[in-house]
């Protein structure tokens, strides 16, 4: 279950109502979700596709999104380092991005207009949608392992634009839950 720290004010949430209520404020969607079919962690991806098919049509129609698919990144990953390299500077895209996280952790860190910066730390069940245009920089939590189903409304769209601010420089890429403190 997600936990979200708005990292100026040194306050957390791990009410899921209460994270989808600050986020929202930034314009951010945060929902959790249930199978409709259980699926194991090591499933391959298109059992997973299937289970969570009527979560990904609604969210397909919500925003347009044409394509899903399933990223599977552990610490056996060839290139790993040079993987996250790429998500760990900040940076926007030209589209939504949307995670829905099946296995493992990660930790997006949002930079707002108001230049608070919000960590959010998502695990299994967690959908976090980050809209396009968005300042913001993901990492991988200690057990460096993240299965989630990814939406794209043009998969081109999604490249990165980073910013070279180095904002991302001045928070510890450290996740929050009591399980990787």
């Amino acid at each position: 279950m997600a936990v979200l720290t708005i990292l100026n004010e040194d306050t957390s949430f791990t009410n899921p109502e209460e994270i989808a209520a600050n986020l929202a404020t930034y314009g951010i969607d945060y929902e959790r979700w249930t199978p409709s079919h259980p699926v194991s962690d090591d499933a391959p991806a298109n059992e997973i596709l299937n289970a969570y098919a009527r979560e990904i049509n609604e969210l397909k129609a919500r925003g347009g999104y044409v394509t899903a698919d399933v990223v599977d990144v552990s610490p056996t990953t060839p290139g790993l380092d040079a993987l996250l390299a790429k998500f760990n500077r900040e940076h926007w895209h030209d589209e939504d991005e949307v995670r829905f996280i099946i296995a493992g952790h990660g930790l997006f860190y949002i930079h707002v207009e108001t230049g608070a910066v919000l960590g959010i730390e998502v695990g299994p069940g967690d959908l976090i949608r980050v809209p396009r245009g968005t300042l913001h920089w993901f990492n991988l939590c200690p057990d460096r392992r993240i299965r989630a189903i990814r939406l794209f409304q043009d998969a081109a769209g999604w490249t990165p634009h980073y910013t070279e601010s180095r904002v991302d420089e001045n928070f510890l890429q450290a996740c929050f839950s009591a399980a990787h403190l």
